[in-house]
This record gives C-alpha cells, structure tokens and sequence, in this order.
C-alpha cells in the first residue's frame, strides 16, 4: 500500500483493533483468576495489534518522508 491516504486509514482500522485488544486485556487482568489460562491468547493479540499498528504508521512516516 503506497498511497498516504489508503495507509491513513488503514492505520485507523489498526488502531481501533488495538484499542480493542487493549480492552481485552484489561477486561481480563480485572477478572483474575477466572480465565487466567487465557492470558497468553489475549496477550498476544494485544502484541500483535500494536505491532501492526506501529508498522504502518512507520510506513507511513516513511511515506511522508520522501
């Protein structure tokens, strides 16, 4: 993807899946000890999210940049 405004928002898909996944993980650091054999499902996602979200918003930085 290499145009800036389909990058933008695809960041903003990104960033509301991260939210998301933020959420989860916070929803369930609430309810410990119930469910706690999922900790690294929810984990996880939450990684992967934010690592996607930062990876397109360096393509896009590096986007701009030129």
């Amino acid at each position: 993807m290499s145009d800036p405004d389909a990058l933008k928002a695809e960041i903003k898909k990104l960033s509301a899946r991260a939210t998301n996944a933020k959420m989860n993980l916070h929803d369930l650091s609430e309810e410990l000890p119930v469910n706690w054999t999922s900790i690294p499902d929810v984990a996880k996602a939450a990684h992967d999210a934010y690592a996607a979200l930062e990876a397109a918003r360096k393509k896009l930085a590096d986007l701009e940049a030129v």
